[in-house]
């Protein structure tokens, strides 16, 4: 399974606000911390930002911090916000494509949802402050290109 590009972002954010101390890195920053387009991180962080995961303040002293739910979430529900549970194989057919011919019979399908609930069961009982414990934690501060928390 591979998280889609909006999902690993989401995390990253999270992560290197968890790090952040006092500081207020603005969208832009984190974009640039994490290589990625200032469009795709706005979109990401607004997500967040709306399931209350993150603060975001526009203006001068304005920036983005984590809130005490977004600490303590679970890294399970955010991934499954972000991806969605849907099934990891399409084998209904979506637009434009024909449902699989083997689904009345499949057994893959149901090992794949198995597979899926455990990839989720795995994920669901570790929080984004877990995971930026050290040495995580250290290593997301020296990748800020920003003021650094410390």
């Amino acid at each position: 399974m591979r998280l889609l590009r909006s999902t690993d972002l989401a995390l990253r954010v999270l992560m290197r606000l968890a790090v952040a101390a006092e500081a207020t890195p603005t969208t832009r920053q984190v974009a640039a911390d994490m290589d990625v387009p200032y469009t795709h991180a706005a979109k990401v962080v607004a997500e967040l930002q709306h399931l209350g995961l993150v603060d975001a303040r526009r203006g001068r002293g304005g920036g983005l911090a984590l809130t005490a739910k977004g600490r303590t979430a679970s890294v399970g529900a955010v991934v499954r916000t972000f991806e969605g549970e849907g099934d990891v194989a399409d084998c209904e057919g979506t637009a434009g494509t024909a449902p699989c011919p083997l689904s009345p019979g499949c057994r893959l399908r149901g090992a794949l949802r198995r597979a899926q609930e455990a990839f989720f069961a795995a994920l669901d009982p570790v929080t984004v402050a877990e995971i930026v414990a050290d040495p995580t934690g250290p290593l997301l501060l020296g990748i800020s290109r920003g003021p650094q928390a410390g």
